[in-house]
C-alpha cells in the first residue's frame, strides 16, 4: 500500500509524464550502508525509471526483501504513460513479459542481452 505522499508524488509525475518523451531508462541500485545486520535488514534495492530528455527520475519502486528486480520492473512500468517512449532495461530485466508489457504500452524497448540468451 502506497502512502499518502507517494500517491501524491505519482499524480504529479503522472501529470508531467504527459510531456516525456524521448528515453526512459530503467534500472535497479541498491542503496549503500542502508542495511541493518543487527536487526536482519538486507540492504534497500529500489528500481528506477529515469527520462533522459527531461532529466528527471519519473519514481522508484522498491525490491521485496525476497525478490529481485525482475518482478519490481513491471509494477514501476505500470506506472508510467510510455506511450511513444523508448524504454531501456538492462540484462537482468531482459523478459519476455516486460518486452511484452512495454509493447503494450506503445513503446519501444531497447533490452541487453546476454550470450546466455540467444534464442531471446
Amino acid at each position: 500500500m502506497r502512502s499518502n505522499l507517494s500517491s501524491v508524488f505519482a499524480s504529479s509525475v503522472q501529470s508531467l509524464n504527459e510531456k516525456i518523451s524521448g528515453v526512459v531508462a530503467i534500472d535497479g541500485k541498491t542503496l549503500r550502508r542502508s542495511h541493518d545486520r543487527a536487526k536482519g535488514k538486507q540492504a534497500l534495492h529500489l528500481v528506477s525509471a529515469w527520462a533522459s530528455e527531461a532529466r528527471l527520475v519519473l519514481g522508484q519502486v522498491a525490491v521485496e526483501e525476497k525478490s529481485n528486480e525482475i518482478t519490481a520492473i513491471p509494477e514501476r512500468l505500470a506506472l508510467l504513460l510510455l506511450e511513444g517512449c523508448i524504454v531501456t532495461i538492462d540484462a537482468m530485466g531482459t523478459q519476455r513479459a516486460i518486452a511484452a508489457q512495454i509493447i503494450e504500452q506503445k513503446a519501444d524497448d531497447v533490452l541487453a542481452l546476454k550470450e546466455n540468451q540467444g534464442s531471446f
